[in-house]
């Protein structure tokens, strides 16, 4: 399995809200993400940062998207 590619807390909200998540709630820069069918998820959103391979997971996991859709979708 190949290595997950790292994107910014931007990139991934951007990415979040093509498959329908909306942010609903923001402290300082931790962006709450919501999605109609009721998953939801925080992503940190530190100036161009690239997220850490770990919570990159994490929000995958919380958002219930798979490797391969997260791939797809980053292109």
């Amino acid at each position: 399995m190949s290595r997950l590619v790292q994107i910014s807390g931007k990139e991934m909200c951007k990415l979040l809200g093509k498959l329908g998540f909306s942010a609903v709630h923001q402290v300082g820069s931790h962006v709450r993400l919501v999605h109609p069918d009721g998953r939801r998820t925080v992503v940190p959103v530190h100036g161009n940062e690239d997220l850490t391979i770990g919570l990159l997971r994490e929000i995958l996991k919380q958002a219930e998207i798979s490797r391969k859709d997260y791939e797809r979708l980053r292109r």
